[in-house]
């Protein structure tokens, strides 16, 4: 009997995305014996290299070096990750092998009982990204970061920490909190983190070609993880600056939407571009180009 080993972190979420994942295996392969390895990452026991970081709402990778040495050392088989946390470049021993097909892609905004949205004070969000385009939004509100899993979070919101917060919506949805969602943010109102509401599975290279990927593998979502992903590359590596970035597919054409800032500049650009799909990394870079260009 084939034994896979999924390795992923230890929250409420990241158990539910990897069960997520289990079942489409299971479906496909009821053979297969499935076990889940849940891990501690750095980025779930210390949140100090946050506020090394030069952008205080957060830095990538925090949440995923722990599962790729448990793939190095052989502990487990596969690493599942919410795409929009790992960085834009991974060690080539290590690829991404399948990406799921995408759940929400965007934002959503939840309130604080009694809290209307047209007269908000203070929203909690953990990433410059969302801040920079929430203050579009709701000028007149003030930001501030909010840290620990999503019931973590919610907590602090319903204790009256905050009036609103911005959080994914894949992430409600795979929670059964979606119903807690009062808006969905469209990619125009805020461009998404690279990536986001896709769930990516990595693992050692020799295993690109294994059986039990073709039931999570959607190529759709291949190739908007791509040109996302591209476009983030080029841009800044997946560090801590803020960008976003959303691809969609129609028939053979995709469609870029970017975001990009430098607040030390004062610098936020939003860009589009659509072209073959099967160019989408190019399209991507091609996209980050034009940004950069502008933004000197």
């Amino acid at each position: 009997m084939t034994t896979l080993r999924f390795g992923t972190r230890k929250s409420t979420l990241a158990l539910a995305q990897t069960r997520l994942i289990m079942d489409a295996v299971r479906a496909a392969h009821p053979d297969y014996r499935l076990e889940i390895v849940p891990i501690v990452t750095t980025g779930d026991v210390n949140m100090k290299p946050f506020s090394q970081a030069s952008d205080k709402f957060g830095i990538k990778g925090l949440f995923t070096q722990e599962l790729e040495q448990a793939l190095h050392d052989g502990t487990i088989d596969a690493a599942v990750h919410s795409l929009k946390d790992v960085p834009a470049h991974v060690d080539e021993r290590l690829p991404l092998l399948a990406f799921c097909q995408r759940d929400l892609p965007g934002d959503a905004l939840v309130l604080r009982a009694g809290v209307d949205e047209h007269n908000l004070s203070v929203i909690g969000c953990s990433s410059a990204r969302r801040r920079i385009q929430i203050l579009d939004l709701f000028p007149g509100a003030r930001v501030e970061p909010v840290r620990g899993n999503v019931e973590t979070r919610l907590r602090k919101l319903d204790e009256g920490q905050f009036d609103a917060l911005v959080l994914a919506a894949a992430g409600l949805r795979r929670l059964g909190l979606e119903s807690r969602a009062s808006r969905f943010f469209t990619a125009e109102e805020i461009v998404p983190a690279p990536g986001q509401g896709i769930l990516a599975v990595q693992g050692r290279a020799e295993e690109a070609k294994a059986l039990w990927l073709d039931a999570l593998h959607d190529p759709d979502t291949s190739d908007c993880a791509t040109a996302e992903r591209a476009f983030s590359a080029r841009l800044n590596g997946g560090c801590s600056a803020p960008v976003g970035a959303y691809a969609r597919i129609t028939g053979s054409r995709i469609e870029l939407i970017g975001f990009f800032a430098d607040e030390a500049r004062g610098i936020k650009l939003r860009a589009s571009l659509t072209g073959p799909r099967e160019e989408a990394r190019v399209l991507g870079e091609r996209l980050a180009e034009t940004m950069l260009r502008e933004a000197r």
